[in-house]
């Protein structure tokens, strides 16, 4: 395929992981002082999207959402989605 193509699915799982990771720590801290969450739905959906890697490791890192396997799922479906995309770049 292209190799522009190639490396665009590749800056976009990087940079979509980063961010759930990113998301993941901020909202770990927010819960940590009782302050403002990251709504879940939108931390799913980034994971879903392909940020599941950064997800799995900052569920693991930072303990947060670690009860809650609709995370989990969606974490391990966006790493799915991450292997897809590297297979067919």
């Amino acid at each position: 395929m292209n190799h522009l193509f190639d490396y665009g699915i590749i800056l976009y799982l990087f940079l979509i992981n980063t961010y759930v990771f990113l998301v993941m720590w901020y909202d770990k801290r927010q819960a940590e002082r009782k302050k403002w969450r990251i709504p879940e739905a939108r931390i799913l959906m980034c994971g879903v999207l392909g940020g599941g890697l950064g997800g799995l490791l900052a569920r693991s890192l930072f303990r947060h959402k670690t009860r809650k396997t609709k995370f989990l799922f969606c974490f391990l479906l966006g790493v799915v989605l991450d292997i897809v995309l590297l297979y067919l770049s």
